[in-house]
């Protein structure tokens, strides 16, 4: 017979999820209650942009989503070295430093 472990937590990841969804733009607020992460995608020479997903943590598991986000980071620096990260300028540049295209 199999032994089942308690401790043990069953994750089912459907196909639509497991596809994911691209966002090059993080927002994130708090109360004393939560932290919420919107995620967004910001297109070339579209000025609106819409949240594409929406995390609501703890401040613990908050917390957590750090740490954890620090140890990978520096797993895949170890691997491929470190991550360079551009400078910061006047605002999310909503040509992405190219042209704007005209139709």
């Amino acid at each position: 017979m199999e032994e089942i472990n308690e401790n043990q937590l069953n994750i089912e990841l459907t196909e639509d999820i497991a596809e994911g969804i691209y966002t090059n733009l993080a927002v994130i607020t708090h109360s004393n209650a939560e932290f919420v992460i919107d995620f967004i995608r910001v297109m070339p020479g579209v000025p609106k942009a819409k949240v594409k997903s929406r995390l609501i943590l703890t401040p613990e598991h908050a917390k957590r989503l750090l740490s954890a986000l620090e140890d990978n980071v520096e797993k895949y620096e170890a691997v491929n070295g470190r991550i360079k990260i551009q400078p910061e300028n006047a605002g999310f540049p909503l040509n992405f430093g190219g042209t704007m295209g005209q139709a």
